[in-house]
């Protein structure tokens, strides 16, 4: 029986299910494509793959980067990298850790975005890429999936990353993009919110193909020097009914002792306010009413974005996506339909950064006698159409 070239390997998925579900178990996962008298032994409870050879496998996930910490391996396989909370935290450690045998190597298995670290990547000239569509696998998929997908997703941008494999660039126009977001992400939040709020844009309807309900959790603090910043935590978005959405946000509300829900009441007015308190008749609920279009009320929030002062806890994916194609010309034409997760971030960030005032927050014990100076977000075009109400804290 042959030794085989490498003998510890690293199997890394966003999470254990997906590791295990896919890597492992999953219709192409590593049981499935081995013949009977070579196929390994899986142990979930030791998160271990052995082969008959002795070649082991130990399973990892990227919500825990240092799980890598300290493991060493000789080859390791990373799926959906590009779908990792923690992507370049996680890879580091493996990185790391791939330090046996005379040639460690890595694989990854991914739908590219246009992250840093895959671009990285993609540049290194030791880094082998090869390509592949949804279509070069067509022998294998249910003909009706092949024509729905291709009538629903052809020729758009997300099926050309999905379904075509394509690194897509950040959009001309687009009011964020990836560096904006990826420079200020943290791992996780500050202790000291001030302010936390569950913002939510609702559909009225669950139908499929409906829109989504935008849930967002945004909370605001204060950095060393007293300035406001504003930290997305979750992205609880979803399509389902009233009480669905409304049983979401009031979860939200208590996993993160928030001081009240705001909801735009465009769709469904008083509907909405009445489903949340069907759910929980406590929890104070502020209803915003969009007098301006979607892009003019999200201009003020990219140019806090583009002060540096937003940072995502986390990675949000679906959000980000959707922020990053989110310009006058793609609101609607993109593939994603209604734009609701943004919608509802601009929602939160914007009830709360409302009437913080120009100056900073002086520490306990400063005195100051500068004037008092107001910033504005932008050039004079946006200050023009921005209520006074709307200055940097």
């Amino acid at each position: 029986m042959s030794a085989g070239r490498y003998n510890r390997i690293a199997l890394v998925a966003e999470t254990a299910p997906d590791a295990r579900d896919v890597m492992v178990e999953g219709e192409s996962g590593l049981l499935a494509v081995h013949p009977k008298d070579f196929r390994p032994v899986y142990e979930p409870s030791k998160r271990r793959v052995t082969w008959p050879n002795g070649a082991v496998a130990t399973l990892y996930n990227a919500v825990e980067p240092d799980q890598l910490r300290g493991p060493q391996h000789d080859a390791a396989w990373c799926d959906e990298l590009a779908k990792w909370r923690y992507c370049a935290d996680t890879w580091d450690q493996l990185a790391f850790g791939l330090r046996l045998g005379e040639k460690p190597r890595a694989i990854i298995t991914t739908t590219p975005r246009p992250l840093p670290l895959l671009r990285k990547m993609l540049n290194d000239p030791t880094v082998f890429v090869t390509r592949g569509s949804t279509f070069d696998n067509t022998p294998n998929l249910a003909s009706n999936f092949i024509r729905t997908i291709e009538d629903k997703y052809g020729g758009t941008r997300l099926g050309r990353q999905e379904l075509e494999g394509e690194m897509l660039e950040d959009i001309p126009g687009a009011l964020w993009n990836r560096t904006m977001i990826d420079g200020n992400r943290l791992h996780t939040p500050p202790e000291d919110l001030e302010r936390v709020l569950v913002a939510i844009d609702p559909s009225t309807t669950s139908e499929e193909g409906s829109d989504e309900t935008g849930i967002v959790v945004v909370g605001l603090a204060r950095d060393n020097d007293g300035y406001a910043r504003g930290y997305v935590l979750e992205d609880g978005s979803l399509r389902g009914t009233p009480e669905e959405w409304a049983r979401k946000a009031v979860q939200l509300y208590r996993k993160w002792s928030a001081d009240k829900i705001v909801a735009e009441k465009n769709q469904g007015g008083e509907m909405v306010s009445a489903v949340i308190k069907a759910v929980d008749r406590s929890v104070p609920i502020t209803l915003v009413h969009a007098s301006r279009g979607k892009i003019i009320r999200a201009e003020p929030i990219s140019a806090l974005y583009e002060q540096n002062r937003i940072h995502h806890c986390g990675r949000f994916d679906k959000l980000e996506d959707q922020m990053c194609i989110f310009s006058i010309d793609n609101i609607r034409s993109n593939g994603f339909g209604s734009p609701d997760r943004v919608d509802a971030l601009v929602w939160g960030l914007t009830e709360i950064f409302d009437k913080i005032t120009a100056r900073r927050r002086k520490p306990s014990g400063e005195v100051s006698n500068l004037p008092e100076v107001k910033q504005s977000y932008r050039a004079a075009e946006i200050r023009k159409s921005t209520p006074n109400s709307w200055m940097a804290g």
